[in-house]
């Protein structure tokens, strides 16, 4: 049979790709019509002699699935919708390298959306994924208790998965332990002889923000001190913090310590501070939230808080595949939730407190 179709497309039979089946490709790869399907559709379930044997008859046919039919069909569009509120954050971006990795393996394309903080924005791809016919979603909106997200996320009718976001709807939810992160990084300083230890974040309401600074506090009130007036607020994510830290650092009782989230927030601190002539540990010590190549290459390597991004690709997508396979049959019944913790790893860059002359 496989002869006859070289026979056929050498005779221009199959000059039109919707000429072309599945049947076809099957045929001349030499495999069943069900494998040729799970090669096409992604399907990890393959061996790479089949999936070999039928990427070069779709080469050798042209062959162009129609996915529109297929989504029809079989009411699946092998598609998950991803939002988060800002893609050039790097723990975002290994976020999704995660997740892509998962639901390919599954089948399933990962669709990216940049949320941009913008309610308006968050509300048109919650939308565009709706019309689209996503399978299902996993969302991270920047306003995550803005009425018009919280209804585009309810009007849903795929099944969701909340990223790391307090948000009042029923979906299943992966969230990270912010405020005990927070809160044993404080205790680790506290226990080099810190108490002025400064928090530099970004100007939000989100989730992370908010457990952050309750976290922050609650180690103060634990020891017994009083929370100091150290905290640093940009309007972005990818705001410089160098003023606010080089004002800081020229108190006359400046922050010995300090907390700093993501990449940009925390490489202008550390600019900052090397450029009011102090030095890391010697004189002040830091403690990056969120673990990058940036801190592990920085001269020193820092402290840092390491959120267990792999961990959490892997309970998010195994809820939401769990729900996208059982929306015919049962699931289970209450939305999930799932919280995991920091992990403090210990680098070079924290000292015991510099005790001042006189």
């Amino acid at each position: 049979m496989a002869r006859g179709l070289y026979s056929r497309l050498k005779k221009g039979i199959f000059m039109r790709p919707k000429q072309i089946s599945i049947r076809d490709v099957a045929a001349l790869a030499g495999t069943s019509v069900g494998s040729a399907s799970r090669v096409i559709n992604g399907a990890a379930n393959v061996t790479p002699e089949v999936r070999a044997k039928v990427e070069r008859a779709i080469a050798v046919l042209r062959y162009r699935p129609n996915h529109a039919a297929q989504a029809l069909r079989s009411r699946s569009s092998k598609t998950i919708g991803c939002m988060f509120s800002d893609v050039t954050n790097p723990l975002y971006a290994r976020a999704f390298r995660a997740l892509e990795t998962r639901f390919f393996s599954a089948g399933y394309m990962l669709l990216l959306a940049n949320g941009l903080n913008d309610a308006e924005r968050e509300i048109s791809i919650l939308n565009t994924f709706q019309l689209r016919g996503m399978d299902g979603v996993i969302i991270a909106p920047g306003n995550e208790r803005d009425a018009g997200v919280l209804e585009a996320v309810q009007h849903l009718t795929m099944p969701v998965v909340i990223y790391d976001r307090d948000m009042n709807v029923e979906a299943d939810a992966v969230l990270y332990d912010h405020a005990k992160g927070v809160k044993t990084a404080v205790n680790h300083l506290m226990a080099l002889g810190h108490t002025r230890i400064a928090l530099v974040l970004w100007q939000a309401k989100s989730r992370a923000v908010r457990r952050r600074i309750e976290g922050y506090k609650a180690a103060f009130k634990a020891a017994g001190l009083p929370v100091p007036d150290l905290l640093i607020q940009g309007p972005t994510p990818t705001s410089s913090a160098y003023d606010a830290i080089t004002e800081m650092l020229d108190r006359p009782d400046p922050p010995t310590a300090v907390i700093a989230q993501g990449t940009q927030t925390l490489s202008s601190t550390l600019r900052a501070i090397a450029m009011t002539g102090k030095q890391v540990p010697d004189d002040i010590s830091v403690i990056g939230i969120g673990d990058t190549d940036f801190a592990e290459n920085y001269d020193p390597p820092l402290t840092v808080l390491r959120t267990p991004v792999e961990s959490v690709a892997d309970s998010a997508s195994a809820m939401l595949l769990e729900r996208i396979q059982a929306r015919s049959g049962e699931a289970p019944a209450e939305p999930r939730s799932r919280m995991f913790p920091y992990a403090l790893v210990e680098r070079q860059s924290c000292g015991p407190v510099k005790r001042r002359a006189g």
